[in-house]
C-alpha cells in the first residue's frame, strides 16, 4: 500500500492536536480513519472514503475547502502521494474542483426551491449554467392504468414516455422520467426542453404536486449518474396540471443527494 497508516491515538503529537481542535472537520477525518473497518484497503481508498462520506452527509459543504494537502499529510501521517491520490480520486468523481491558487473545494450544492415548477433547462439556464441531456428513450405508447389514472385519460389514449439523463456543466444530476399525453407533445417537437415543447402546443402547465423521499442508488442509477452504488439519491413523483386544472405530466425522477438540496420555505399557520 502507499504511504503511511493515520497516526494512532497515542501517536498524535501537540501540533495535530491544536490543529484538530481548531478545525472540527479535520478531527472528524482523524477519528474516522483511526476507528475505520476497511483496514483492506489501500490507504488513499481510506482518506477519500472518509471524505466521500462527510461531503455526502453535508459536514463538508457546498463552496467549503478542503484541507489542503499539507494539513491532511501532517495530520494523517500519510505520505504526500497517498493524500494527492485521494482528493483526484474525488476529482474524478465530480464531487471536488480545484481553483488555481486557491486551494480544492466541495462543489457548490444545487438549490432546488420547492416552490417554483421549472424545467431541468430553464433552471440551469437561469444559474447560467450549460445543461444537455442523454437521451434514453423517446417512445409512444398505450398507458398504464397508473398513468392513465393520473393523467386523466382513456386507456386507449396514446402517450409519450422521455427518459433522460439530465446534464449541466458536464455532470450527470439527475433521471428523468417523463409521461405526457401524446397531443401535448409529439415526439417530433421535443428538442432540449419537454417543457418548451408543452410550452409550444398550448399545454404548459402552471402548477404541480411533487412528492419526494430518500433513497439510496441502485445499479442502474449509480450507472447513469456516475455515483457508487448506495449512495444517497432523491427520488421525486411530480404530478403537473394545466390552468383549467387538467392533468398533463407525470415525471419520476432520481437526482444526486450530493449535488441538490430541496428548499421549502414555511409560514407560521395563523
Amino acid at each position: 500500500m502507499t504511504g503511511k497508516p493515520a497516526k494512532g491515538t497515542n501517536d498524535i503529537d501537540g501540533d495535530t492536536t491544536s490543529a484538530m481542535s481548531e478545525n472540527p472537520v479535520m478531527e472528524e477525518i482523524l477519528l474516522k480513519l483511526q476507528h475505520g473497518e476497511k483496514r483492506n484497503e489501500t490507504f488513499y481508498r481510506q482518506l477519500a472514503g472518509v471524505l466521500r462520506e462527510l461531503i455526502e452527509r453535508g459536514a463538508l459543504r457546498g463552496g467549503e475547502a478542503l484541507p489542503s494537502e499539507r494539513e491532511l499529510v501532517k495530520a494523517t501521517g500519510f505520505s504526500r502521494i497517498t493524500v494527492r491520490k485521494a482528493i483526484e480520486s474525488l476529482l474524478n468523481d465530480g464531487l471536488i474542483s480545484k481553483r488555481h491558487g486557491a486551494g480544492t473545494f466541495v462543489k457548490p450544492q444545487i438549490d432546488q426551491p420547492l416552490s417554483i415548477l421549472l424545467g431541468f433547462t430553464a433552471d440551469m439556464q437561469r444559474r447560467g449554467q450549460e445543461s444537455t441531456s442523454i437521451l434514453l428513450d423517446k417512445s409512444v405508447g398505450l398507458p398504464t392504468a397508473n398513468e392513465a389514472l393520473k393523467l386523466g385519460i382513456s386507456p386507449s389514449e396514446q402517450v409519450l414516455r422521455l427518459s433522460r439523463v439530465r446534464v449541466a456543466e458536464g455532470e450527470p444530476l439527475g433521471i428523468e422520467n417523463a409521461t405526457v399525453p401524446l397531443y401535448a407533445a409529439p415526439p417530433e417537437t421535443i428538442d432540449a426542453s419537454l417543457y418548451e415543447a408543452l410550452r409550444q402546443s398550448g399545454n404548459m402547465p402552471v402548477r404541480a404536486v411533487q412528492r419526494m423521499h430518500a433513497a439510496i442508488a441502485n445499479e442502474e442509477e449509480s450507472r447513469l449518474l456516475g455515483i457508487e452504488v448506495g449512495s444517497p439519491i432523491f427520488h421525486t413523483e411530480r404530478h403537473s396540471f394545466l390552468a383549467n386544472g387538467r392533468p398533463i405530466e407525470v415525471t419520476m425522477s432520481a437526482y444526486r443527494g450530493d449535488r441538490y438540496d430541496f428548499i421549502a420555505e414555511l409560514n407560521i399557520e395563523h
